[in-house]
C-alpha cells in the first residue's frame, strides 16, 4: 500500500524525541497502577495480564537487546538475530535478563513466579536502556535499515502502552490522561452514511514503498473483490444492545460452535463491562459505572460476539481485503475501535520473518485479523496497511467490528 506514513520514517531527531514522549507515557500509565496497587503492583494470574514489574523491564530488555547489546543493529532487517550480543545491564547484579523478560523464552504463567527486581530498579534499568538507545541513535546512519531496530523499539513501547490501558480497564484502575493519546473522528461536513456501496474492484495489500514496515505487512499483493455494501462505521451500541435485549446471547442458533462453547464457559449473557440499569446499560469504565450512549461505538466486543450478532442481523464480517477498500472511501468513518475481520492472520505471498522472529510468525495459527485502531493506540502506529491480530475470545481490548450485508 502506496500511501505515506511519516511515523514509519521518523528522522533520527524525531525518533528521539518519538522515544522519550513513548517513555513518559508509559512512566505515566504504570505510575497510575503503583498508585492503586502498591509498589510491587500485584495482579491475578490471567491469561490477558502480565505482571506489570514484568512488562516494565521487558520494554527496557526489549530495546537493549535488540539496540543497546546487539551488535548487528546496523543491518536492520539484514541483521543475523542469533549473533552474539553484549551481556545485559542486569548481569552486573547478578541477573540473566534473558531468562526474566525474553518473551519468546518465559512462559505466560511463569511470569508470576519469577523473583523480578522491585520497582526501583527496574525503573532504574528502563532509564539506562533509554539514556544507551537515545546514545546509540545519536551515532546511527539515517537510513532505513539503520534505523530499523529504532523504530521497532518504539512501536513495541507503543503497544505494551496500550496493553497497559486493556490492563487497566480489566483491573477497574483509572490511568488518567495517559489512556487516551488519539482519536479520530469522521471529517467535518461529510453526511453520515449508513453503509457504503463499494463496486466491484481490485485493491491493494499490504506495505510498498521506503520506511519501515513489519514483516506481516510485506508481500503486497492485489485482490480482486466482487461489489458489496459495507457499514460506513462500526457498529454502534444502538445497533447491538437489541440483539442483547432479545435474548441473542442465549441462543445457541446465532453462535458458531466455537462461539458457543466461549458463550457457555463463562455464562455471558450481554457484553463484557455492561450492566443493565433501569431501562438503559452501563459500562464499567476504567473503574466507573457510566451511561452507554447508544450512538458510540461498541466495544469490548470480542470476535464471536460480533460473528453472532452478524447471523441475527442477517449481515457477516468484511474481509481484511473488504475493509482495506472501504478505507479508501471518502465517507468512511474508522479508527475508533480495533475491527474484528474475517480473515485468518496469515503470511502474505512471499513471508519472510524479520530479525524478531516471532513477532509475526508464531500467530499464523487462524487466529483473526483486526484493522483500524482504538482511541488507545499511539498515533503514529496508525495506518491502515496495519495488521493486528488477537485470539477470538479476547474481550478485555477496545475492539468492535463493522458489517457487510450479506
Amino acid at each position: 500500500m502506496k500511501e505515506p506514513c511519516a511515523a514509519r520514517s521518523l528522522n533520527r531527531a524525531a525518533l528521539a524525541s518519538a522515544l522519550r514522549e513513548a517513555r513518559a507515557r508509559t512512566l505515566g500509565l504504570y505510575a497510575a497502577f503503583e498508585q492503586a496497587l502498591g509498589p510491587s503492583m500485584p495482579v491475578p494470574m490471567r491469561d490477558e495480564l502480565n505482571p506489570p514489574l514484568w512488562e516494565l523491564g521487558h520494554i527496557g530488555w526489549f530495546a537493549d537487546r535488540w539496540i543497546g547489546r546487539h551488535l548487528q543493529r546496523h543491518l536492520g532487517t539484514a541483521a543475523d538475530p542469533q549473533a552474539a550480543r553484549r551481556p545485559a545491564r542486569q548481569a552486573r547484579r547478578g541477573l540473566d535478563a534473558d531468562a526474566v523478560y525474553d518473551s519468546s523464552l518465559v512462559p505466560h504463567a511463569l511470569r508470576w513466579h519469577i523473583a523480578l527486581p522491585d520497582l526501583d530498579h527496574t525503573l532504574a534499568d528502563l532509564q539506562a536502556s533509554l539514556d544507551d538507545t537515545l546514545q546509540c541513535l545519536a551515532q546511527t546512519e539515517d537510513t532505513d535499515q539503520g534505523l530499523y531496530f529504532f523504530r521497532l523499539a518504539l512501536f513495541h513501547e507503543d503497544m505494551h502502552a496500550e496493553a497497559a490501558v486493556h490492563m487497566a480497564q480489566t483491573l477497574g484502575i483509572a490511568p488518567g490522561p495517559w489512556a487516551q493519546i488519539a482519536a479520530t473522528e469522521a471529517p467535518p461536513g461529510l453526511p453520515v452514511l449508513a453503509e457504503l456501496a463499494l463496486a466491484a474492484t481490485e485493491v491493494r495489500l499490504g506495505w510498498e514503498g521506503a520506511g519501515f514496515a513489519f514483516d506481516n505487512e510485506l508481500g503486497a499483493h492485489t485482490v480482486k473483490l466482487a461489489a458489496c455494501h459495507i457499514d460506513a462505521a462500526p457498529v454502534s451500541w444502538a445497533r447491538f444492545l437489541p440483539f442483547v435485549e432479545a435474548g441473542g446471547y442465549l441462543e445457541p442458533r446465532w453462535w458458531t460452535p466455537a462461539g458457543w462453547d466461549w458463550r457457555s464457559s463463562c455464562a455471558a449473557t450481554a457484553p463484557r463491562f455492561l450492566r443493565r440499569q433501569g431501562d438503559g446499560w452501563e459500562w464499567h469504565r476504567f473503574g466507573s459505572w457510566v451511561p452507554v450512549q447508544p450512538k458510540q461505538t461498541a466495544v469490548h466486543l470480542n470476535a464471536h460476539e460480533a460473528q453472532a450478532w452478524c447471523r441475527w442481523a442477517g449481515r457477516r464480517l468484511p474481509t481484511e481485503a473488504e475493509w482495506m477498500a472501504a478505507a479508501r472511501h471518502a465517507h468512511w468513518q474508522g479508527m475508533q475501535v480495533w475491527e474484528w475481520t474475517a480473515s485468518r492472520f496469515q503470511p502474505f505471498p512471499g513471508f519472510e520473518a524479520h530479525p524478531y522472529r516471532d513477532y509475526s510468525a508464531p500467530w499464523f495459527d487462524g487466529r483473526p485479523v483486526l484493522k483500524g485502531a482504538s482511541p488507545a493506540t499511539a498515533a503514529r502506529l496508525r495506518h491502515p496497511a496495519y495488521r493486528n491480530f488477537y485470539t477470538p475470545q479476547r474481550n478485555d481490548i477496545l475492539a468492535g467490528f463493522r458489517s457487510v450485508a450479506a
